[in-house]
């Protein structure tokens, strides 16, 4: 009696389950017209209409608070005198620009800006290639050895910048004072190619490790069964690494070399700040470090936002001439 019960009880809950599951199946296999019938596409369904707003809304305030109401407030003030205090303001259309151009202290600042970026572009993207080239032949201890390299990502850039300052300092720096043993005069606080080469080096030094994440990720996508043929075929791992993994990486290459750019023109105030301060004499001041200064020291607020203006132009037209030429050289088809 109890079996029969139970077995009834059992059939009655499949009958329902497929009630339930009908309607489901139902909606699942319902065609879907236009874009969404493109395969791998997912149908978000939302119980109201305001709810994909709110979850916008936090990231949406977050950069119309700290993005766009900055941009139009620096565009506008570009064309602005103020006075130190902000107490009043001149309308001069484009003086602060035309006064800009003509300063040979700007230009200066914009030749080194030019060279920097350049230098830290090549040395990061190097030393990044070189060892994440060297994290796919190490048989024992490779996880301590990406650790190792992941470290400098986790420090400030102001710390990263005050630990290079310090071991390259003329007087007390361990580092400063072997080159010295070694008959070179190493001074950054005079020599103004030394303090270029010191910001370089701390800039790079602290962007290496990200785009070694991307170039080990990249190596890793390889496929195995052509290093192998090419290892059978007689080439050797360097052979193998610029005949096959650097054409296969190109896209990872071109997205670092355009991240690397906008590193330099933006993200290395820092870094400046913590080594050189902009000198000696301020042949270290690039550009962004040139915009505090002017803005926040000599209060001059209508010449810093005007460089602001020019320093996003120059970023977006460096960004389209690398889309432009260096993109065409990229195979995406590998």
């Amino acid at each position: 009696m109890l079996a029969r019960n139970s077995e009834g009880l059992a059939l009655t809950a499949n009958a329902d389950a497929r009630r339930l599951r009908w309607p489901l199946r139902r909606r699942a296999d319902a065609p879907i017209k236009g874009a969404q019938a493109e395969s791998g596409l997912k149908r978000a369904h939302f119980t109201g209409s305001w709810l994909p707003f709110w979850l916008l809304a936090p990231q949406l305030f977050i950069l119309l608070l700290f993005f766009f109401i900055p941009s139009v407030r620096a565009l506008l003030q570009a064309f602005q005198l103020t006075d130190p205090f902000g107490a009043t303001t001149q309308w001069v259309g484009f003086q602060n620009f035309e006064r800009l151009f003509r300063s040979g202290v700007y230009w200066s600042s914009a030749q080194v800006t030019l060279l920097f970026t350049l230098a830290q572009n090549i040395l990061t993207l190097s030393v990044a290639l070189v060892l994440a080239f060297a994290t796919n032949h190490i048989a024992r201890g490779r996880g301590a050895y990406r650790t190792i390299l992941l470290l400098p990502y986790a420090i400030a850039p102001a710390i990263a910048g005050i630990m290079l300052a310090f071991l390259f300092n003329p007087r007390v720096g361990p580092v400063a004072q072997m080159l010295q043993g070694l008959g070179f005069d190493w001074d950054p606080n005079r020599n103004s190619g030394h303090a270029l080469a010191l910001i370089v080096m701390a800039a790079s030094w602290k962007h290496i490790c990200y785009n070694y994440i991307f170039l080990v990720a990249a190596l890793l996508s390889v496929p195995r069964s052509i290093l192998e043929s090419a290892y059978l075929d007689g080439a050797g791992p360097i052979q193998r690494f610029l005949r096959i993994c650097l054409p296969m990486i190109s896209p990872t290459l071109f997205f670092l070399v355009v991240i690397n750019f906008v590193y330099g023109l933006f993200e290395t105030f820092a870094i400046v700040d913590a080594t050189t301060r902009g000198g000696p004499a301020g042949s270290t001041s690039i550009l962004v470090y040139k915009v505090y200064q002017d803005g926040f020291v000599t209060l001059d607020l209508g010449s810093s936002a005007a460089q602001s203006v020019v320093l996003m132009a120059l970023a977006l037209a460096l960004t389209f001439a690398q889309f432009r030429f260096i993109e065409r050289r990229v195979n995406y088809s590998v």
